[in-house]
């Protein structure tokens, strides 16, 4: 074992010994929170706005401080976007995680203070690190390089403006490259291909035996890989190949695409939970389906459901919540746009649910992302597809028909008979959804598949600036645009 194993794991020794407390110690940790972010809050504008300096119980914090979202907070984010000082976190503020978020603005602008990016998200990242070795004591993982596949960032004013990702990656110093590849030069690179092709003749010699990142975007850089090895799967290129920490959207659809990839019985797929707004939660068991909740990364967690906003010991097993957060990047009872589902309160442990705002209710089905990620998950073991890419839109009704769901789908394998795919993926629908099945007995058709071009999706993201493919849209503004695309690229080959 080298060096920097041996460092690593006597670091982990002491995360395992702090994991372990807040998981004991659960509510306790999450009242600390609270009173480190209250006393860092009370000499903002902020903070003397809604009396911080007189709030010291959950309750009296629930009381003074209104939920906000987007929308409400934004002129607080415009504050520090313009370089004032101590607005909602102490100082200024200087980098911005730029995201496309469901909200009337194009993007999103999330603060991310210097505190939030080493005792949040870096923090976060080593965790992923610290459970992986717990769990498999005999990994080799550290002996060689995460392979992280960066967005982009740009100087806006005095701000550094772009991807999470890249902005993590433009705080860690040099030591950083002893880690992680390719070159920081190389990871931030605006322009998709270029960053392809560099990371190809960079990282393919290098000992890469982990990789992180969003599932859609590492699918096609690894293709890239093998277009220029010539391989035929990654194990040819990286031997020892372990561990995928994937985040950002369901992986489900993307599973069997990397074991065809990754053809090992010795490589891990870790779940995290890291967004703009904070890294909190990871899969701290790999033979669950959850993630444990992160109480100790400096973030305050309350639930909604429905009208009702509870703290985290208020919570029910087995119930979805809409997640806001109080955190150390000068956030407030900030409704994330997420909602989780809680899988276990012994350990904290929950499941991603679906965004607030990704669902498709025009007939009263109330279809929830959930939903369409199993039953889609179920179609495909059924019928030996694989999916790559999907969305769906409601088709409106009208006088002489009724209405329908259209599902644009490209597969990675096809199924043999697309009308069977069609038909068990409804048929799953039905049995998942009893709204849906109610509403299919008298205002839905069955759905409507349109399988498109492999690769399709990916280069919509790409000319939309977009990192995610929204899965579920409660009108038809992402499917026209997708199908215009396809229509564009059909004629610019022509």
């Amino acid at each position: 074992m080298s060096v920097r194993s041996l460092l690593l794991r006597a670091w982990f020794s002491q995360r395992e010994r702090a994991i372990d407390h807040f998981r004991r110690h659960p509510v306790r940790t999450q009242q600390r929170m609270l009173q480190q972010l209250l006393h860092r809050g009370r000499q903002t504008a902020f903070g003397r706005q809604y009396g911080l300096d007189r709030v010291h119980t959950p309750d009296e914090f629930a009381a003074r401080v209104p939920v906000s979202d987007y929308e409400t907070f934004k002129p607080w984010i415009g504050r520090m976007f313009a370089g004032e000082k101590d607005v909602t976190a102490p100082g200024r503020v200087m980098l911005f995680a730029r995201s496309s978020g469901t909200t009337s603005d194009r993007s999103k602008y999330i603060p991310v203070t210097r505190e939030s990016v080493w005792s949040n998200h870096t923090l976060g990242m080593r965790d992923v690190a610290t459970v992986f070795a717990a769990g498999h004591p005999r990994t080799r993982v550290f002996e060689g390089k995460t392979l992280t596949l960066g967005g982009s960032c740009c100087r806006e004013g005095g701000n550094l403006v772009g991807d999470l990702s890249a902005l993590l990656i433009c705080q860690t110093g040099f030591w950083s490259g002893w880690f992680r590849a390719p070159r920081r030069t190389t990871a931030i690179m605006p322009d998709f291909d270029a960053k392809a092709r560099a990371i190809c003749r960079e990282c393919v010699g290098e000992p890469i035996t982990s990789f992180a990142g969003v599932p859609s975007w590492n699918l096609a850089l690894m293709r890239r890989v093998l277009d220029f090895t010539g391989k035929s799967n990654l194990m040819e290129v990286w031997p020892r190949l372990e561990l995928f920490a994937h985040g950002g959207v369901e992986f489900a659809p993307y599973r069997r695409s990397f074991e065809a990839l990754i053809p090992s019985a010795e490589m891990h797929y870790m779940e995290t939970y890291n967004a703009s707004e904070g890294f909190f939660a990871l899969a701290d068991d790999l033979s669950r389906d959850d993630m444990l909740l992160m109480l100790d990364y400096g973030t305050y967690f309350e639930f909604r459901d429905g009208a009702c906003i509870v703290p985290l010991e208020g919570v029910v097993p087995g119930r979805s919540y809409t997640m806001l957060v109080t955190s150390n990047n000068g956030l407030w009872r900030y409704e994330v746009g997420d909602r989780v589902e809680f899988t276990s309160t012994d350990p904290y442990r929950i499941r991603f649910a679906g965004r607030t705002k990704q669902y498709i209710n025009v007939f009263g089905e109330e279809l929830i992302v959930d939903n369409a990620e199993r039953a889609l998950a179920g179609a495909c073991a059924e019928t030996g597809a694989v999916v790559a890419e999907y969305t769906v839109a409601p088709c409106y009704m009208s006088l002489h028909e009724r209405g329908a769901h259209e599902w644009i789908v490209e597969f990675d394998r096809e199924p043999g008979a697309p009308e069977v795919f069609a038909r068990t993926l409804d048929q799953r629908l039905r049995a998942l959804n009893s709204d849906y099945d109610a509403k299919r007995q008298t205002t839905l058709e069955p759905l409507r598949l349109r399988p498109v071009a492999r690769g399709t999706f990916f280069a919509w993201m790409r000319a939309r600036g977009k990192n995610k493919v929204p899965r579920l849209v409660n009108d038809r503004h992402v499917a026209e645009d997708v199908v215009r695309f396809v229509s564009e690229q059909m004629k610019c080959e022509k």
